[in-house]
């Protein structure tokens, strides 16, 4: 890029080495020290010079997301479901279907007061925090395995005022409580699977879940009646070709109303059940 380039020849430029748009712009608004939101301003500023430090910066940003990394790396910054959460290689990037699970677990806490609800694998928070600025009532906890995950989980927490009760740990191991609500993105990708390749930026024990990618979404099934209050959900992230898998799992664990959401492109990628409310007996005497 020489100095006189143009905001407008930077995006084309990057276009052409194979970039999306929309990230070819985050990345330029990045380097401009402008929020990723500002795309109105690249527009209404398309043939202003772009700064040489913008360039040099601009074009490390393409290069590095030529190879793979994300975006939201690469920015620091993922919005999702209306909040804007740090985002680091320590956790998996949060991706738009996953909100999904977040208008599910919305729904499923909606005739409750003051709900109980917990987040298996927090990773950024994204999931226990959208579910904390719609229900300032509920009580939320977070969990990760890992320490550098929960380091920003708490960050996010912090800068958005939204208390979680954030815990170390594998799962549900060693939670006492019982909650209305367990909702969960885990690993579930097989090892081996050809499309790890394209997501070597991000966190493997985030992703990576046993020779048929359902090692972890066994354990928590396994463990999740135990800590459901009567009527509780279960609602799961999964693969897109795992949805039988996990309703099958999930009814042999005794969960009943087991049904699947599907996700932004039609494919059933969240499944959910119910531990049953036990059965009040008709008063004596009564037909």
């Amino acid at each position: 890029m020489s100095s006189t380039t143009t905001m407008r020849f930077a995006l084309q430029q990057a276009q052409a080495q194979g970039l999306a748009r929309i990230d070819a712009q985050m990345l330029l608004l990045h380097a401009l020290g402008r929020a990723a939101h500002d795309r109105a301003w690249l527009i209404a500023h398309d043939d202003d010079a772009l700064p040489a430090g913008a360039q040099i910066a601009f074009a490390g940003f393409v290069q590095r997301r030529l190879q793979g990394e994300p975006v939201a790396y690469l920015t620091g910054r993922k919005a999702f479901y209306g909040l804007d959460l740090a985002v680091d290689e320590r956790v998996l990037d949060p991706r738009p279907d996953t909100e999904t699970l977040v208008d599910w677990a919305l729904e499923v806490l909606a005739p409750l007061s003051a709900p109980h609800a917990i987040d298996l694998g927090t990773g950024s928070g994204a999931i226990a925090l959208a579910l904390k600025a719609r229900r300032p009532d509920a009580q939320v906890s977070a969990v990760d395995a890992s320490e550098a995950a929960l380091a920003l989980a708490r960050a996010n927490a912090q800068a958005l005022a939204l208390p979680l009760h954030l815990r170390h740990g594998h799962w549900l191991e060693g939670v006492a409580e019982c909650f209305d609500l367990i909702v969960s993105n885990p690993p579930y990708v097989a090892e081996g699977d050809p499309h790890l390749a394209a997501l070597t930026h991000e966190p493997r024990m985030a992703l990576v879940s046993g020779a048929d990618g359902l090692a972890d979404i066994r354990a928590i099934v396994g463990q999740a009646p135990a800590r459901l209050r009567p009527g509780g959900w279960l609602l799961l992230e999964h693969g897109h070709d795992q949805a039988s898998q996990v309703q099958a799992l999930m009814q042999e664990s005794g969960f009943i109303q087991v049904q699947g959401r599907k996700d932004l492109a039609g494919i059933t990628r969240c499944t959910g059940g119910a531990i049953p409310a036990p059965r009040i007996p008709a008063a004596a005497g009564v037909e």
